[in-house]
């Protein structure tokens, strides 16, 4: 893997932004956004899981980025989780829920993969990030 300068070079926080902003368009539809306490648990979720993959790239060590890794995956079961309050609220639709539930799902994979590379790399001693 080649050594990544930016945090927004990093593929999970570029799809982590569409999310954001998909979360937030769909959060702004009438029955959603007078929801106050679901609509924005569900964005500070959605955000928070974009801003520790942002600030983990930050840290100095391996271990650290990852620790944050897991902080932002932990932020995406909780959208996913607000998500299915919100389709059993009727503010979403069976489809809508399955499209943001499965963005979801694949930062989550991409997360556990760079999670299982920075683990791989520490115990071979390198500490540079990906």
């Amino acid at each position: 893997m080649g050594r990544i300068k930016r945090f927004e070079n990093i593929d999970a926080w570029k799809k982590s932004r569409h999310l954001v902003n998909d979360v937030y368009g769909v959060s702004s539809d009438d029955k959603f956004f007078r929801d106050y306490g679901l609509r924005d648990q569900v964005r500070r979720a959605a955000v928070s899981g974009m801003l520790n993959i942002a600030e983990g790239f930050a840290r100095k060590t391996d271990r650290e980025f990852s620790q944050f890794f897991y902080i932002a995956h932990g932020s995406l079961a909780e959208v996913q989780s607000a998500l299915y309050v919100a389709l059993d609220q009727n503010y979403l639709d069976e489809i809508l829920f399955k499209q943001l539930y499965e963005q979801c799902e694949e930062i989550s994979r991409m997360l556990s993969g760079l999670i299982t590379y920075l683990r791989s790399s520490s115990k071979r001693g390198n500490t540079a990030t990906p």
